[in-house]
């Protein structure tokens, strides 16, 4: 189902929570209920100190995951339009990493559709995270729990 509220956005910025709920319900009068999620970076991580993590992504094919991600809710839930922005680049502990808000005429079908969008921005989406530690830089890899959240949805990550 195409849905023609839709916005997606990889960043250095920061971004202001109100102002895009303000943008996703603009020009919508049937909207009832925005969902959001807002993503921070914690400043420990598998027991370890998180001093920076940095983020990547291949331009172009993420856009093209979001997407398809926003398309595969819209097919499952009765949403009215989504926006999805997710930083890049280095960050600190309590920065915002990512948003997603989604807007239905009913917060049932929002709190669905936003939680559905997350666990599947989480596992399926080419984003690559490195932790700097005090005992040096790792990669993060992909978590079993995210990989059962995306499941509980009926669909099997491809990194599983």
């Amino acid at each position: 189902m195409a849905l023609a509220h839709r916005f997606i956005a990889i960043q250095t910025e920061d971004f202001d929570l109100g102002r895009e709920v303000t943008a996703l319900r603009a020009g919508q009068p049937t909207v009832g209920a925005v969902s959001a999620f807002v993503g921070t970076v914690r400043d420990r991580n598998d027991g370890a100190s998180v001093a920076t993590m940095e983020l990547e992504h291949y331009p172009g094919m993420t856009e093209r995951a979001i997407d398809a991600m926003i398309d595969e809710a819209a097919r499952r839930f009765d949403i009215l339009g989504v926006r999805v922005i997710h930083r890049v680049g280095a960050l600190q502990p309590q920065d915002q990493i990512v948003l997603v808000a989604v807007a239905s005429a009913h917060r049932g079908q929002a709190f669905q559709a936003c939680e559905f969008l997350m666990d599947y921005l989480k596992t399926q989406a080419p984003f690559w995270k490195k932790e700097h530690t005090p005992q040096g830089a790792r990669w993060v890899d992909a978590r079993v729990s995210d990989d059962a959240a995306l499941a509980r949805w009926g669909i099997t990550a491809r990194n599983a």
